[in-house]
């Protein structure tokens, strides 16, 4: 299952750099990535507008929760300095609370493109409400603990194509 995660991880990337997107360390020439701008186009969802209102956008259009998947986008909730939020794609699941996400405009790398950056679940509760971030500038994932809102699925919901109709029949007479 890792192994198909992984692959399927390298494949988008590749898919990415084959459309031309090239994130590397940004120049005068190179555009000024936002993490919404980039996570849109990473992983397909298209929602618009600032980070902080994914999640909330998300709840009626995409599958949603706690748990990542490779291509899922984490929805950091705003918060301190983070007014706006932020959003992560998920590329890759090393363990049930540490992954690796690619991400724009973080941090020591304004405007530009992180790839394959660790985040650490540190929730009590192991639900990925709260995460650090590796930050590249210390070599060592950042003191500040953030709040997430959780993961968007890339899939939409899944709705029944037509109710479910239950059928009763009255119990008989001396049946519990």
């Amino acid at each position: 299952m890792i192994k198909r995660l992984k692959a399927a991880a390298v494949a988008a990337t590749f898919g990415i750099f084959a459309l031309g997107f090239t994130p590397a360390v940004a120049q005068a020439d190179q555009p000024y990535w936002q993490c919404v701008t980039f996570a849109r186009m990473f992983s397909g969802i298209q929602i618009f507008g600032d980070a902080h209102t994914w999640w909330r956008q998300a709840q009626q259009r995409f599958q949603t929760g706690h748990r990542p998947q490779t291509g899922s986008v984490l929805s950091f909730a705003s918060s301190g300095r983070m007014r706006l939020g932020h959003v992560a794609v998920v590329s890759e699941i090393l363990t049930d609370r540490v992954i690796r996400v690619t991400h724009a405009n973080w941090g020591g790398s304004r405007g530009k493109v992180e790839e394959n950056v660790t985040v650490v679940d540190v929730s009590d509760d192991n639900d990925w409400t709260e995460v650090k971030v590796w930050y590249n500038p210390i070599h060592d994932l950042g003191t500040t603990v953030y709040p997430t809102n959780g993961f968007i699925y890339a899939s939409a919901p899944q709705q029944p194509a037509d109710p479910i109709l239950m059928a009763s029949a009255p119990t008989a007479a001396g049946q519990p």
